[in-house]
């Protein structure tokens, strides 16, 4: 496989980023990454828009929020969303933007990330439980909310 890297969404990507493409029936589990920036640039100081490139194409968008001023828990340390591309699913890449957030909240000296998903057949639940998120609770829309402690996870070291 080629190698991955993260860039910060910016003009140079932003119209790759958001022509990325979902499998059918993904839709329902994940909004579309022109939403995604819209939430992004709303909240500016907080958010952490990045795209990950492969071999100069941008592959996949990851957007992550970073507030410890925040009274909600579901804002804190997050994972709002993770887009990968229908033709580079299932080849690490959604792995590679999971990691690279838990690296950026564990050098801002955050403990945990939460992530929120839908459960579903095309949904992320397997993937994010595989990537050490623990159901702890349910949104007041029956999302899962999961917390992955960065102490105890062994996926970025």
């Amino acid at each position: 496989m080629s190698e991955l890297r993260i860039e910060e969404l910016s003009a140079s990507n932003v119209v790759a980023a958001n022509n990325l493409s979902m499998r059918p029936g993904q839709e329902a589990f994940v909004a579309p990454v022109s939403h995604s920036i819209a939430e992004a640039f709303v909240s500016q100081q907080t958010s952490w828009p990045r795209v990950i490139v492969m071999d100069d194409a941008v592959v996949a968008f990851v957007l992550a929020n970073f507030d410890e001023e925040t009274d909600s828990d579901l804002y804190r340390s997050a994972i709002l969303r993770i887009n990968v591309d229908a033709g580079y699913q299932r080849q690490g890449v959604g792995s590679f933007a999971v990691r690279a957030v838990l690296d950026e909240a564990r050098n801002r000296g955050f403990e945990t990330v939460t992530a929120v998903w839908e459960e579903g057949e095309l949904g992320p639940g397997k993937f994010f439980r595989a990537m050490g998120f623990v159901a702890v609770g349910e949104t007041e829309y029956g999302e899962v909310i999961g917390h992955c402690p960065l102490s105890s996870n062994g996926l970025t070291g």
